[in-house]
This record gives structure tokens, sequence and C-alpha cells, in this order.
């Protein structure tokens, strides 16, 4: 089994191996050479080269004698090896770039002490070692710069190989398969009976790219079905950082945790459990304004619903060592996902969304847990005017992307950055809907009674000098002005 799998499994792998009529480009042989740099050498051939031989890991191993492919065993005590000060797993970690998973496994094979270094796969670059990339061509270990036929291999197969079309599993059984994969929840989102034969069973899954046949027999598990069933991310080594984190803070800040827990499952198959998990957080409040109850969840659950499964799917999946948060604090919640967006943050609501990950995108939508595409942050905005909170914060500081919804607060609570924030998403929301923002629609938005229409005109005032919007017709009297986005401001050339 993937990921924590038993000792057998390993030694199992390593006999396999040592029945191959040579060295391959994946898989390399070692006594009792184990000096940290060429380690940290090898780690990057072999990872590159299982890229190109389309391969989920490659393997270094240590204890074979390298003509023969007799288990003789070794000396080599990972574990207690040192670079410097440091433990050699410690300073491989630092010395490799992109960080990959890999890891040292001590094995006991007819009696001889071997050592195995399993090694994922490049994926976007190729890995370093320091400065350098390596590749294997044949059985021997080179630079990858004075091989420009193999980078140039390399390359296109990283820039045109999907994060969630990477193997997370290979060549496991149809029973490894069904134990690791939660494939009744498949069948359930997709509103189809469990078919009671495996034959049928395995298509479907292999027909939405969650497994695929692997030549050498046996199934490959994708990182799609990985990601999205896996009754154990932490099975697939390479996934387990991407479980959602959800955090709850005493207060505004991060000082003081309540409670924290990481997610386990697989994106689709736990999604209403998490989502459950996030709401028993989630303080109620007395609702105000137009709302039909007298109490509601301190955020709007479609709102919360909908960021939550945004951040999953449009996170970017290659950056590793992180995964989607969700944080709870006393008066707003942050959900943050991993990577820049590909839309600017403030055309969040009228641009078509651009998803790193096509196919997790179109399963998750087909399983009903997100909107169609292009609706979700206008309902989240529409959600938050409707409970008549505070505008949301979208923003993308850094290699990540974050979106903030507040508690209610009283207009008289909000300072100017607030008021600004508010006028301008409502005139995005007004403009997918064909209308203009006006006075009237602004104060029904913030539930201001008409008398009190001058205070919504200087709210338009400050939105207006900071640039966020413009007047539809600037000839317009002042009753019956309207306004537009910024990015809507008609063509005053004609």
């Amino acid at each position: 089994m993937p990921g924590m799998r038993e000792q057998d499994y390993y030694v199992d792998l390593v006999c396999e191996f040592c029945k191959l009529p040579n060295e391959t480009e994946w898989v390399e042989f070692k006594v009792n050479q184990y000096a940290p740099d060429l380690i940290g050498e090898y780690i990057s051939a072999l990872s590159n080269s299982a890229a190109i031989n389309r391969k989920a890991n490659a393997y270094l191993i240590w204890g074979i004698e390298d003509s023969s492919h007799e288990i003789i065993g070794t000396d080599f005590q990972p574990f207690s090896t040192k670079k410097g000060n440091q433990p050699l797993e410690t300073w491989l970690l630092q010395m490799v770039k992109p960080k990959i998973h890999f890891r040292f496994h001590e094995l006991t094979v007819n009696g001889n002490s071997i050592v195995l270094l399993e090694i994922e796969c490049a994926y976007r670059s190729p890995v370093r070692f320091g400065s350098e990339a390596y590749i294997r061509v044949g059985e021997v270990k080179a630079l990858l710069k004075s091989n420009a036929e193999r980078e140039r291999e390399l390359w296109r197969i990283l820039d045109h190989t999907p994060f969630d079309a990477l193997i997370a599993a290979e060549r496991l059984s149809t029973e490894d398969v069904l134990a690791i994969l939660n494939y009744p929840v498949f069948f359930d989102l997709l509103k189809q009976p469990l078919p009671t034969n495996r034959s049928v069973l395995m298509q479907a899954l292999e027909n939405d790219a969650l497994i695929k046949e692997n030549l050498a027999g046996g199934w490959d598990v994708t990182n799609l079905g990985a990601i999205l069933f896996a009754k154990r991310l932490d099975d697939f080594p390479g996934l387990s950082r991407k479980a959602v984190r959800v955090i709850q803070y005493d207060g505004d800040n991060r000082i003081r945790t309540i409670k924290e827990q990481i997610g386990s499952k697989g994106y689709a198959s736990g999604f209403e459990g998490l989502l459950d998990f996030i709401s028993g957080m989630i303080p109620e409040n007395e609702v105000i304004g137009r709302a039909l109850r007298d109490t509601a969840p301190m955020f709007p659950s479609l709102a919360v619903r909908e960021l939550v499964a945004n951040a999953l799917i449009h996170q970017d999946l290659f950056i590793s060592g992180s995964g989607p948060m969700v944080e709870i604090f006393i008066d707003r919640i942050e959900i943050t996902n991993p990577g820049s967006p590909l839309v600017d943050p403030q055309r969040f609501i009228d641009s078509p969304p651009k998803s790193r990950n096509e196919k997790l995108a179109s399963l998750m939508r087909r399983f009903g847990v997100c909107e169609e595409r292009g609706s979700g942050i206008d309902k989240v905005v529409f959600q938050v005017e409707f409970y008549q909170l505070p505008a949301p914060i979208f923003e993308a500081p850094g290699d990540f992307t974050r979106v903030v919804l507040f508690a209610h607060r009283p207009l008289k609570e909000m300072n100017k950055v607030d008021r600004i924030r508010a006028c301008y998403l409502h005139a995005c929301l007004r403009l997918v809907t064909r209308k203009s923002m006006t006075n009237t629609s602004l104060r029904d938005r913030f539930g201001i009674d008409s008398k009190n229409a001058s205070m919504v005109s200087r709210m338009l005032k400050e939105a207006l000098s900071a640039g966020k919007i413009v007047l539809e017709d600037p000839d317009a009297g002042s009753k019956k002005r309207s306004y537009l986005p910024f990015w809507a401001a008609p063509d005053q050339s004609n």
C-alpha cells in the first residue's frame, strides 16, 4: 500500500528490482558508496529520469552488487549519518530544490541489511542538487546541462503534464486500489449505483482519470484520484501536505489557538465533513436587516462553502509543503490557498475563472461541490450584501491567495477603506446582472433610510476619488447618476 507501506512491500520491491537484467534510469544499486554529495546528485538524477520515464518514484538501493544484482548487504546507516552537524536527511532536504518527497527505508532482505531511498519524480521543473541538475543517461549519472536533448525532453514532459495527471501510487492490485480509495463516495456523488462487477467499477474510475492501467501490470492511482478520494492522504507522501488545515483562534489574532485540525481524507470524499467541522466552529449572530431568521451563522454558509471549494480547486498544487487553510477568528474568517491567482483579485466577480487544475475543477462541479463556472464569487458577494456584512477582501500577498469574510459590523464602525471596497464590489455585482449602481441601490445594500441619502452620496464620492468607480454618464444630473466599476468606464472618445 502506498505511503506508510509495510516493510514487506519494500522487501518485495527490492527483490523485484534485483531481477532486472540491468539498472534502469530510475533504479540505481550501490553497496557502501554513501557520500552525502553523491546521494544528493543521485536524488536529482533519478527524480528527473523518473519524470522522463513516466514513473511516480525512483529508487536508490544500497546493499546490492551492481553487476550481478546479488544482495550482499551494506553498512550504510542513513538515520545516524550526518553532514557536518546536521542529520543527513535534513541536509539533503535543504540542498534539493524544488522540494520533493524522498524517504529512506532500512530493510532486512535474506538476512542482509539493505537501505532503500524512495524518490518522488520531478514535476514542473527539473530537480537540482545545489545549483546543478542531473540526469541518468542509460546507467550513467550526468549533468543535465551537458545533455541538451535529454534536457529538452524533460522540459517538454514537465511543461505538458498537469499535476492531477501525475502518478501518486503505481502497480497496485485491484484490491489495493479499492482499499485506499473511497470509491463508493465517487458513485454517490455522481448519483450512480455502485457497480457489483469489479471490472465495471475499475473502468468507471479509469474513465474519469482517477486510475490508469500500468503497462507492467496492475493499476496506477493518479494524483487526481488520490487527492479527491484518498481514505487517508497520508497514504500518499507527495499529497499529505495538501490536506486542509482548520484553525480556530481565541480573539482577533493568532496568539492563542482554541482548536486545530488537519484533514485526512480526499477533497471530494471529505468535503461535507470539512464543512460540518468549520460550521461547528463558527458562532451564531443575531441577524440584522432583511434576513428572515432570528439567528444565523456569523458568516453565510453558502459563501463559506463556495470559498472553501475555490481554495481547493484553484490552489497551485505544484507548491510543495503547503495546502489550503481556514482560519476562524472572533470577527472574521480567512481562507487561504497556495499560489497566486490567475485572475486579478479585483476582477474575481466578472472574470471567468481560470483554473490550474481543470480536471479537478470539472469533477468537483459534476459532484455539486462548487458552483458552475463563473457564478461562485457573485454568490459570495450577494450573500455578504444580503446579510449586510462588511465587504470581503480578495487579496494575493506573496505566493498565495486569501479571501477574508467579516462578521457583522455597523456602517458607522466601518472605516473609509471598508466603505470604498463595499462600493466597488456592489458596483461589480450590479454590473454582472446588467445593472448600474445608484444611490438607491447602495442605500438598499446597507439598509440606509432614504432620508439619509446624503450619507451614501459621501460614500460614492469617496469611491470616485479613490478611482474604484466611475460615472456611467458624466453629464447626468445628480439625482440620475449611476456608477460602474473603474474597469467598465465608458469610452468617451466618440
